[in-house]
């Protein structure tokens, strides 16, 4: 019996790449930079797989030195094929100093590396190592488009839709809640009753301005009101599901499976809704899709869809994949295609993430 490969090294990147136009949502303002960090573990065979993290462009350089000074020395000479192993002593290791935050988005830059590699040498795209459920996923745009009036609102829409895309997500949280309301109504004036349409708030309200919010959006048909308070208190959203009347989609704020656990436990959230690249990685992104399995709770995802298509694919609870990425599809060789609202994961080994480094050179932080 051979022994196996081990850890011999792990290369931390980090760019600070410009947004083709500038976002805006209710609370982080104006961005108009994202920061990628990524992680390549390279085994003792020769075989690499690559992870990666973002921030909307502020503690890059916390993750990258969290990776390479606290993380990588301790886990080199490991076997990769242990990934649950590496997981849990990299989250005691780092945990006094570091539960949640830069900590997290470092560990699961390195566990998404770790999955592609064990993808990779198993000659299996990542979806099917996984379990495999069904390749062709569901999907919607995820609009970050506060500042946009209505007509502009539909306008993006058109664009969208002729894109591949037929399910969108809008920003809401605006100082004059009838803004809003007039941003959704001018949505289901041009598209129908029909369209899956979703909201998002990004943690703009207090638990009565979203009850408020809420009961002023139920006329709209919406498929979940998204984050409308921050996710430190789910006491708060079960109010707001209860007496608001619409699903609740929450969750990309959370740091590990067990804050989801204090969530779901809450009855506060409809749609549970990690974020690969800031939960934990793939380890506990597929904990946390089970967890809501168990409690008959569809899982959608936020972000980073060029990974978490192959996340849902291996989901029977899948409901809708956000694509969301921030402009990283011009940075990689191979974007995803939307196809009448839906995306299928690819079948090459790994995950299929190929970075176009000679692009991002001149965004090395």
């Amino acid at each position: 019996m051979t022994a196996p490969t081990t850890i011999d090294t792990i290369r931390t990147d980090h760019y600070l790449v410009p947004l083709p136009v500038p976002l805006e949502d209710s609370m982080h303002g104006k961005m108009t930079h994202f920061e990628v960090v990524t992680a390549t573990v390279t085994d003792s065979d020769g075989a690499s797989g690559t992870g990666y993290t973002y921030t909307c462009g502020i503690n890059g350089g916390a993750v990258a030195d969290t990776l390479r000074r606290e993380m990588a020395p301790h886990i080199l000479g490991r076997d990769p094929g242990l990934i649950e192993a590496i997981w849990k002593d990299l989250w005691w290791h780092c945990h006094y100093g570091g539960r949640g935050g830069p900590t997290v988005l470092a560990l699961s830059a390195l566990d998404m590396a770790l999955w592609d590699l064990k993808a990779i040498r198993a000659g299996m795209p990542l979806w099917r190592l996984l379990g495999g459920y069904d390749p062709r996923v569901p999907c919607y745009m995820g609009g970050v488009d506060l500042h946009l009036a209505p007509q502009a609102l539909v306008e993006q829409t058109h664009r969208n839709f002729e894109a591949g895309h037929r399910h969108i997500k809008i920003k809401c949280g605006r100082d004059r809640l009838r803004e809003d309301v007039a941003r959704m109504d001018a949505m289901r004036e041009a598209f129908g009753p029909d369209m899956p349409l979703m909201t998002d708030a990004n943690m703009k309200y207090t638990v009565d301005e979203a009850i408020r919010a809420a009961r002023a959006f139920r006329d709209f048909d919406l498929t979940w009101f998204e984050e409308p308070i921050p996710p430190d208190h789910p006491a708060g959203h079960a109010r707001i599901l209860t007496e608001g009347g619409i699903p609740i989609a929450t969750g990309e704020n959370l740091r590990s499976p067990w804050e989801f656990k204090t969530l779901i436990d809450s009855g506060g959230v409809s749609f549970p809704e990690p974020d690969v690249t800031n939960c934990g990685g793939v380890t506990a992104f597929m904990k946390i899709a089970r967890l809501a399995e168990a409690h008959h709770l569809p899982v959608t995802s936020h972000g980073a869809h060029d990974i978490t298509v192959h996340l849902l694919a291996a989901c029977p609870n899948r409901s809708y994949m956000e694509t969301h990425s921030f402009g990283l599809d011009r940075y990689v060789e191979i974007p995803l295609t939307v196809t009448e609202g839906h995306v299928t994961a690819p079948e090459t080994p790994g995950h299929g993430i190929v970075f176009d480094r000679d692009r991002l050179e001149p965004l090395r932080v």
